[in-house]
C-alpha cells in the first residue's frame, strides 16, 4: 500500500429486509448459503463507516456508535480487514468508526449495512477498486446479508453451486425508484432485546436440528421465482401473500430449532395479528408482514393504504415507533483517500 500516514475512506450503506430469507450456510467459511434470497434495500436507515489504515502494523480498533468495541465483534471486524489487507498486500493496522442511525443487533439488519459499509470503506481506503459484484462477494464474508446491502432497490443474492463460491453474488433486479408506491411500515418494538445468539450461529443450529429445514430449502426456489415475477409486475396482493408465507415458514424453522429460537415479543406477535385482521376486514390482501431474526416487524403495503395500516398498528401495545420507509440506494462512497 502506498503513502505515508493514515489513508481513510468513508462509506454509507443501508440495511435490507429479506422478502425471501437465507437461513443457513452450506459453507460458513466462504459465506455460501443453502438457498438464494431476495430483499429490498431501505431508505433513511444508514450505517456510516470510516476506515483509516495507519502507517504500519498494529492491532485494529473498532468504535460503534461512539463506544469502543472489544471481544467477538471487534474480532469479526479484524478478520474481515485481514481479507482486505490480503487483497491490498499490506499489513497496516486500521481504525474503524461505525455509526448507525437505527437500533443495533435487534433484527433491523445492522450487520448487513455494517459489513457492506465496511467493505466499501476498507477497500477504498486500501486503494482497491472492486466491481459491484466483487464487493457483494467480499461483503458476504462479514455477514451474508451484507451482500444484498451493497446494492439498492430489489436485490437477489444468488446462492450459486460452485464449491469455491465464484458464482455466489448479489445482483440488482430493480432500482430504488422502480415501485415508489410500495412502502415498508416498520413497527419498532419497545424494549426489543439484543440477540443472545449471533444469527450466524443460530442459523447453523437450525440447519442441524430443525425438522423442517431441508423441506424449507427445497421450497424456497419456487417461492423466490413466484415472488420475483410478482414484483416485476407490481402485483401487490401476490407479493404480500408470498412475503407472509415465507416469513411464517422461516419462523416455524426457528421455533422448531433446538434449543428453540424465538425472536418475537408479545407485541411483535400482536402486529402479525393486526395485519391478518386488517386484511380480513378489507376483504383482500392489502398488507404483508415479515421479520428477520429480531423483534421488529416490517409490514409492506401500498402508499394509498399506509395510513389505514398505521392507524391499525397504533392500537397495538408495546410499539415504540412506526417508520414508513421506501426503497433506498446501495453502498455510497462519501470520501476517498486524498479527497479534499
Amino acid at each position: 500500500m502506498r503513502g505515508a500516514g493514515a489513508r481513510s475512506a468513508t462509506c454509507e450503506a443501508a440495511p435490507n429486509i429479506a422478502l425471501v430469507k437465507y437461513w443457513g450456510m452450506r459453507d460458513p467459511s466462504l459465506g455460501l448459503p443453502f438457498n438464494s434470497s431476495l430483499s429490498l434495500t431501505l431508505d433513511r436507515l444508514r450505517t456510516r463507516t470510516v476506515v483509516a489504515f495507519r502507517d504500519g502494523p498494529g492491532p485494529d480498533t473498532f468504535r460503534l456508535n461512539g463506544a469502543p468495541v472489544e471481544g467477538p465483534r471487534r474480532e469479526a471486524v479484524t478478520r474481515f480487514l485481514d481479507r482486505v489487507r490480503a487483497l491490498a498486500r499490506t499489513t497496516a493496522g486500521a481504525d474503524v468508526d461505525s455509526r448507525n442511525n437505527f437500533p443495533t443487533a435487534s433484527g433491523l439488519a445492522s450487520s448487513a449495512s455494517g459489513f457492506a459499509a465496511l467493505a466499501g470503506a476498507a477497500t477504498a481506503a486500501a486503494g482497491l477498486a472492486l466491481s459491484p459484484r466483487a464487493l457483494t462477494q467480499l461483503a458476504r464474508l462479514g455477514s451474508g446479508s451484507a451482500s444484498r446491502s451493497v446494492l439498492g432497490g430489489f436485490v437477489e443474492w444468488r446462492a450459486g453451486s460452485a464449491r469455491d463460491g465464484h458464482d455466489c453474488y448479489a445482483t440488482e433486479l430493480h432500482p430504488p425508484g422502480f415501485w415508489p408506491e410500495l412502502k415498508d411500515v416498520v413497527a419498532l418494538i419497545a424494549d426489543a432485546p439484543e440477540k443472545a445468539v449471533r444469527s450466524a450461529d443460530a442459523m447453523q443450529r437450525s440447519v442441524a436440528t430443525a425438522p423442517g429445514y431441508r423441506a424449507r430449502v427445497d421450497a424456497v426456489s419456487g417461492r423466490l421465482g413466484r415472488l420475483r415475477r410478482a414484483v416485476a409486475e407490481r402485483r401487490a396482493p401476490t407479493v404480500f401473500r408470498l412475503v407472509m408465507e415465507e416469513c411464517d415458514e422461516f419462523r416455524s424453522v426457528c421455533e422448531t430449532t433446538r434449543p428453540r429460537l424465538d425472536y418475537l415479543t408479545p407485541s411483535s406477535r400482536a402486529v402479525l395479528d393486526a395485519v391478518r385482521s386488517l386484511n380480513a376486514d378489507a376483504g383482500e390482501t392489502i398488507a404483508g408482514y415479515t421479520h428477520d431474526a429480531g423483534a421488529h416487524v416490517h409490514v409492506f403495503t401500498l402508499a394509498r393504504d399506509a395510513g389505514r395500516l398505521r392507524r391499525r398498528l397504533a392500537d397495538v401495545p408495546g410499539i415504540a415507533r412506526l417508520l414508513t420507509l421506501g426503497a433506498g440506494p446501495g453502498l455510497t462512497v462519501l470520501a476517498r483517500p486524498g479527497a479534499d
